[in-house]
């Protein structure tokens, strides 16, 4: 097992902090564009677990194509089984981030849940990035307050797509 790690540790960090970040960032948008678009539990339900699956096979395909792709001295820089473990760490980073966001909502009120979420997917970008930079014996306080804005960014620009939405629909 140890080796399988050390020969894939590439492969596993890269489909990871991907993964992680995406689906994190991915959710929240979600979460609050559902809501203030149909203030539905059902939609944002809904929303959450067909996003953890369409968006998780999506971005495993397209770091599979990325992968691929990658070339070093003219050659494939990757093996079949190399690309095939960033192909399926990433769904399971992405799905698997963006599955907890359904947890608050199935547990508390909707507006409560909505909170939670987003400090939840806070919390997990906090994390990682401190974890991340840690490993690379940087100074963590940039990449956390870049993905921050970026979370910030798209939560503000999912609400009022939201509301755009809701108003024009319903």
């Amino acid at each position: 097992m140890a080796d399988w790690k050390e020969k894939y540790m590439h492969q596993l960090l890269n489909a990871f902090s991907f993964g992680l970040t995406s689906g994190v960032i991915t959710a929240l948008g979600m979460l609050v564009g559902l809501y203030s678009a149909t203030s539905s539990r059902l939609a944002v339900v809904a929303g959450i677990i067909i996003m953890a699956i369409a968006d998780g096979l999506a971005d495993a395909a397209g770091m599979h194509l990325a992968e691929e792709s990658e070339m070093e001295n003219g050659k494939a820089k990757h093996t079949h089984n190399e690309v095939w473990v960033s192909t399926i760490f990433t769904f399971i980073a992405v799905g698997g981030s963006i599955i907890t966001f359904a947890v608050p909502v199935l547990l508390l009120p909707l507006e409560e849940a909505i909170a939670v979420g987003i400090l939840w997917g806070v919390l997990i970008l906090v994390l990682f990035n401190y974890y991340s930079a840690r490993m690379k014996r940087e100074e963590p306080l940039k990449p956390i307050i870049e993905h921050l804005l970026l979370a910030a960014f798209v939560i503000i620009v999912s609400y009022f797509a939201g509301i755009f939405v809701g108003n024009l629909l319903g």
